[in-house]
């Protein structure tokens, strides 16, 4: 299986959606995590600590021998047409993370046209969902629902410990934070719900 996982506007978690859903689906096979982002932010989180799966550049991903069950690609921010119908062509699912706030969402807004054209083969993901009592996080999912897009049920809360996994260059679940076991479940639930898409066969 291939994710892409491809962002609108920075900042809104795109690598760190890619390093977790690397991490989970390596517990079920090989996988490989392809840095396509010109930043080398994965590479960068990498080279910090220590991660479950390997990571490559997309230079290097043509040489790999090893045959990996999953592969997951963080691309660069703020694709264009063109590259999102290069992604689509390569990928079994796009994955678009976006915060729930107005310039993010303005951000997605415009490509949605776009990416409507491609039905099923994507879903936007919600993450840094700030806490209770806030509603940011249910008024936003509302409002993509009522516009007819893919949203994945789950969401990714805001905690910091992410910020911690990527200075030591884990995944969450590898940090000494209080929030760390709820986070890595966040992105449990995502890796899940991709799995019960897939096996549907849509």
């Amino acid at each position: 299986m291939i994710i892409t996982v491809a962002s609108f506007k920075g900042g809104v978690g795109k690598t760190t959606t890619a390093i977790h859903l690397a991490a989970y689906f390596q517990g079920l096979g090989e996988t490989l995590l392809i840095d396509a982002d010109p930043n080398r932010s994965a590479l960068g989180w990498a080279s910090r600590g220590e991660l479950p799966f390997g990571v490559v550049d997309e230079w290097q991903a043509g040489q790999q021998q090893r045959p990996y069950v999953h592969v997951v690609i963080d691309t660069q921010a703020r694709p264009t047409p063109d590259d999102l119908s290069l992604l689509m062509a390569s990928c079994d699912l796009l994955v678009v993370p976006t915060t729930p706030d107005v310039l993010a969402l303005d951000a997605l807004t415009l490509t949605v046209d776009y990416l409507r054209s491609f039905e099923t083969r994507y879903r936007i993901l919600l993450t840094a969902i700030p806490p209770k009592p806030s509603r940011a996080g249910a008024e936003v999912r509302a409002l993509l629902k009522e516009a007819n897009l893919p949203v994945f049920k789950g969401g990714i809360r805001r905690y910091a410990a992410y910020q911690k996994a990527a200075l030591l260059g884990v995944p969450v679940y590898g940090v000494k934070d209080s929030k760390a076991e709820q986070a890595w479940a966040d992105y449990g639930a995502i890796a899940q719900e991709i799995l019960a898409r897939q096996a549907q066969g849509r």
